[in-house]
């Protein structure tokens, strides 16, 4: 795994249980002998006994009706494992869509079945654990209470399905191990949820209304009966193995290294783990995709590094600043990527800890690293992070959050902050209301101006109307060591509303599911009120059709002020002074469950003076589960006062997927900014719930140019052969 890392998973907020509301619905749990299969077809005498769950209410498209078809689950205890049965009745299998096996991919465009388990019953912690009809096995963190989740986090488990002309059906065996819960208790909030790809269907078991999502456990039904479960000893050792062989650079020779890393997570009772990783390694981790910036601020990147990633949810600090979503926002008080990254270059993780989990209604995680050197970089550092959140009312929090160290070993580096989030999911009967204020000062040698920041927000996010508003104080010397705040010494506002209406009736002739009528303003002025930047993003046409397909049609005006010149492109530098343009966008895209899916966006129109045009084209091939291409491509194309440029970025990734175990990824990309064209391929096999081999290939070429600055082809850059072995033992 990566680095040192003292990690449990991702506890979930205690507090006293939720009460159950009087219709919560429930399912009596099973015995399972032994000798059970596990081969997704539900045939075991153990099953025919079980309590079941034979209806699913419709969310869409018809919100209260009955689900078009039949789907039957039933749950079973075998040993200390939770087994969980679906029976997927279809009048029509051969229209069943399915296109991936890989783990982890996201199942939201195909037919699947979601499980979500509310462990310690509090309404506001969870598991999520999806599988669809190729055995394709996703699974995830409840987080932000239920507004969203992390599917970085992986567990250890098992699923088989099996296909007949009664539709199909899967067989999920979850481990105690694989799951932090509450002792004592005999229920656990269950909910269900089936996706029918074709007829854009979403049925549910409890809180089936569009106001609430799956994710939301305090709308949850319950598992009842639940026996005692043991979780052994709470050891997991994992050591792993990793050779590399590569030429770094033209005309090199081949350098080979070989080294181990070791993990180590032991279980603190049954609400926390910790962990240990000593000479951490991120091999297997998948590229970033390059692309093109047109503004003067530091493009977002998110987490990929699976260290970081397990637990990183109890590190979101903030109503709205989160990045466990994979949006960057305007403030991160933590970032994981300044550990382990500086300035493009890896740095060493030599070793780590981790913990995370919860205690008298109080979520808690650590995380303290030690990095080593890069050549002559001071990159020999200690950094940590903490964080507390409490669990106060029904749903709501306060918190604090605290840093220290610097990658650059700068002294006297510390951040630290507090917020409280208020929520609640029955506003009015099941509205959704968030409302929360966060505070932060950091601190740094020779860091000087105004280094406080606070904000809040105001949400409202329900299916007909969606509406916020936000506000965010920067200053000037605001800039947090282990922090990502692209933007300083300004004041931010955002007003959001959406509304999405469900026409009845056809539009223009189109059957038309839903509508999205937007309205996303962002305004910025300096700390004294001077206006810097504004955009006011509208939407007066966004509709998705009962096909699934999609286009959209946008008008938005912007602004900005620039008090210095920027550097755009290579050669073309934007002159200070004020700039007041407007942006057009034609967008339109097929739905996913299509054997070719895609999307095409056109921007066009004033920019800087100028007209810029982009054009980006994204979408996938599926012929097969076996093999599916994916690719995008990104053009932009610039004619301004200041000088003319064209950015080009084009990638494609190739996914071949043998089975949910075994697979081989290739991601090839090119961009004429770097010049640069490079290859990512990676194949993982779980050989065992517990072990997996990757192997991956990078190989890279430049452009070589000839003395008149023409492009005479592509030259060698470098390449790199890892293998990596990792096996984990559990006690």
């Amino acid at each position: 795994m990566g680095l040192a890392s003292l990690a449990m998973v991702p506890e979930l907020a205690a507090q006293s249980p939720v009460t159950a509301r009087p219709e919560a619905p429930t399912l009596r749990v099973g015995r399972a002998t032994a000798d059970l299969r596990l081969d997704g077809r539900l045939d075991d005498a153990a099953w025919a006994s079980a309590d079941s769950i034979d209806g699913l209410t419709q969310v869409e498209p018809r919100e209260g009706g009955p689900a078009s078809s039949c789907t039957v689950v039933k749950v079973l205890v075998q040993g200390n494992a939770l087994v969980i049965g679906v029976r997927a009745e279809d009048p029509d299998p051969s229209r069943i869509t399915s296109f991936v096996r890989d783990r982890d991919a996201s199942h939201s465009n195909e037919d699947h079945i979601r499980i979500v388990l509310d462990t310690y019953l509090d309404g506001r912690s969870g598991y999520v654990f999806s599988v669809n009809p190729y055995g394709a096995r996703y699974d995830a963190l409840v987080a932000n209470q239920g507004a969203g989740e992390n599917s970085d986090w992986d567990a250890v488990w098992e699923a088989a399905v099996a296909r007949g002309p009664w539709g199909w059906s899967a067989e999920l065996r979850i481990p105690a191990k694989s799951l932090l819960f509450a002792r004592g208790l005999t229920e656990w909030g269950f909910n269900v949820q089936r996706r029918v790809q074709r007829l854009q269907e979403t049925s549910r078991w409890a809180g089936a209304n569009r106001d609430t999502k799956i994710n939301m456990t305090s709308r949850a039904g319950r598992l009842v009966a639940l026996p005692a479960l043991s979780l052994g000893a709470g050891l997991s050792v994992r050591p792993s193995i990793v050779e590399r062989a590569g030429i770094p650079a033209p005309g090199g020779r081949v350098a080979e290294t070989r080294d181990a890393s070791l993990d180590v997570t032991q279980r603190l009772g049954a609400n926390a783990l910790a962990s240990l990783t000593v000479n951490t390694d991120f091999g297997e981790t998948e590229v970033d995709t390059r692309r093109a910036n047109l503004t003067r601020f530091p493009l977002f990147f998110p987490e990929k590094r699976s260290f970081f990633l397990e637990g990183s949810d109890i590190f979101d600090f903030g109503l709205g600043l989160g990045a466990s979503s994979g949006r960057s926002g305007d403030v991160l008080p933590f970032f994981s990527r300044r550990i382990g990254l500086l300035d493009g270059r890896g740095v060493p993780l030599r070793s780590g800890l981790k913990l995370s989990g919860r205690a008298a209604g109080t979520n808690y995680g650590a995380l303290v690293v030690h990095t080593g050197d890069v050549d002559t970089l001071p990159t020999a550092n200690d950094l940590a992070v903490f964080r507390l959140q409490r669990n106060v009312l029904r749903e709501s929090t306060i918190g604090a959050i605290a840093t220290v160290g610097d990658p650059r070993g700068r002294d006297e580096s510390w951040l630290v902050g507090s917020d409280v989030t208020y929520q609640t999911t029955r506003f009015r009967g099941n509205k959704n209301v968030l409302a929360g204020a966060w505070a932060l000062r950091a601190n740094r040698e020779g860091l000087t101006g105004r280094r406080s920041a606070f904000g809040g927000k105001v949400d409202y996010p329900n299916d007909l109307l969606n509406a916020s508003i936000t506000y965010k104080w920067l200053g000037d010397g605001f800039d947090p060591s282990l922090g990502f705040v692209p933007r300083r010494g300004v004041q931010i506002l955002n007003v959001n509303v959406v509304h999405q209406p469900r026409p009845r009736r056809p539009v223009f002739g189109l059957r038309v599911r839903q509508m999205f009528n937007e309205s996303l303003n962002t305004f910025v002025a300096d700390l004294s009120g001077r206006w810097e930047s504004y955009r006011i993003f509208t939407a007066p046409v966004n509709w998705r059709l009962e096909s699934g397909d999609r286009f959209e049609f946008n008008a938005v005006p912007t602004g900005e002020r620039l008090t210095a010149p920027f550097q755009i492109a290579k050669g073309v530098t934007i002159p200070a002074g004020a700039y007041h343009w407007t942006r057009w966008r034609l967008e339109g895209g097929l739905a996913a469950k299509r054997l070719f899916s895609s999307q095409v966006t056109w921007w066009f129109g004033d920019f800087y003076g100028g007209r810029l045009s982009e054009l980006s084209l994204t979408g996938s091939w599926k012929p097969s589960p076996l093999f599916i291409v994916e690719f995008s491509g990104t053009h932009n194309a610039a004619r301004l006062p200041a000088g003319n440029f064209t950015q080009q970025v084009v990638g494609t990734r190739v996914r071949m997927s043998v089975s949910p175990d075994l697979q081989l990824n290739s991601y090839v990309q090119w961009d004429n900014l770097s010049r640069t064209f490079g290859t990512n391929t990676r194949l993982r096999w779980t050989f065992s719930p517990v072990g997996d081999l990757f192997v991956v290939y990078n190989h890279s070429l430049s452009e070589l140019s000839n003395a008149s600055g023409s492009v005479r082809g592509l030259g060698f850059t470098s390449n790199q052969l890892l293998v990596k072995l990792q096996y984990a033992f559990r006690y």
